[in-house]
């Protein structure tokens, strides 16, 4: 497996770990009182962004030619640490 194949399947892991908590958060949601219920709603919005915002990175280094991997993956790590502190920004709010 080459570098970026490894990496690509260690950002898919991180990516599908972020789906459960979305399905546990969604929980809470459907659990919560009204008044709670428009502020979790709010926070499970903002999650499911941060995680379609990583999908549609991911998908532009996986499909990036050789050439340009090393340069994109400088740029998608500095864009999933500050996709990945926001969703877990969003996530803290829940407990």
């Amino acid at each position: 497996m080459s570098d970026r194949e490894h990496y690509v399947e260690k950002a898919k892991a991180k990516i599908d770990q972020w789906n459960a908590d979305i399905d546990k958060m969604k929980a809470k949601v459907d659990e919560a009182e009204a008044d709670t219920k428009i502020e979790y709603q709010k926070q499970l919005e903002e999650m499911r962004a941060k995680r379609d915002e990583a999908e549609a990175k991911l998908k532009e280094v996986a499909e990036a030619g050789d050439d340009a991997w090393s340069e994109m993956k400088a740029g998608f790590d500095k864009a999933w640490d500050n996709i990945s502190g926001a969703f877990e920004k969003a996530v803290s709010r829940f407990k």
